[in-house]
């Protein structure tokens, strides 16, 4: 009798599934997903491990896009352009409908994986946005001290702006959340 042969799929291939998954649908159904892919559920899970991790991909390589689309389009400089950068990506952000549509969904999961090490959303996040700081720091008059402790404190107010919704039922003043962000960059 022949050996069933197994298929094999590359951890790049089930992100790049992942995320054409998540734009159609909100959501990453891993049952629906292995069948897309043509893999078992096993052989998924074998590839990412888990849902969490492979949400946490999927939604860092989105936000990456938008990052770098908004970091492109960028005109100022200094503590001028990293605000704007984070103006810009809010933006986008707000915009994602399947991304509006997965934090309404399934705001616990949202949590998990945007701010643990579950998904691993945040680390990613607070290393791109000390490379903002550290490209902001060409900038004469701003040489931020602390790269690692700026960029955290940054993107938690970011997040705190962003995701004010999932973590306490209302929307955050975008402007008050600029200014706090303002005197984090300031103070470094």
């Amino acid at each position: 009798m022949p050996v069933p042969s197994r298929r094999v799929v590359s951890a790049e291939r089930v992100v790049q599934g992942g995320c054409a998954f998540f734009l159609r649908h909100a959501t990453v159904d891993m049952d629906a997903l292995a069948g897309s892919l043509a893999v078992s559920r096993a052989t998924l899970y074998r590839v990412v491990h888990s849902r969490d991790r492979l949400l946490g991909d999927v939604l860092w390589r989105l936000a990456d896009r938008l990052l770098a689309q908004a970091r492109a389009d960028t005109v100022t400089t200094g503590v001028d352009g990293v605000l704007e950068t984070t103006r810009r990506f809010a933006v986008a952000v707000r915009q994602a409908r399947p991304f509006r549509a997965f934090l309404r969904a399934e705001p616990v999961t949202a949590a998990r994986v945007l701010f643990t090490p579950a998904g691993g959303v945040h680390v990613r996040v607070v290393e791109a946005q000390k490379a903002i700081l550290a490209a902001a720091a060409a900038d004469p008059a701003w040489s931020p001290a602390d790269l690692d402790g700026a960029a955290f404190l940054y993107v938690r107010i970011v997040e705190s702006m962003l995701y004010a919704e999932l973590i306490r039922g209302r929307r955050a003043d975008p402007v008050t959340a600029e200014r706090a962000a303002r005197a984090v960059l300031e103070a470094c």
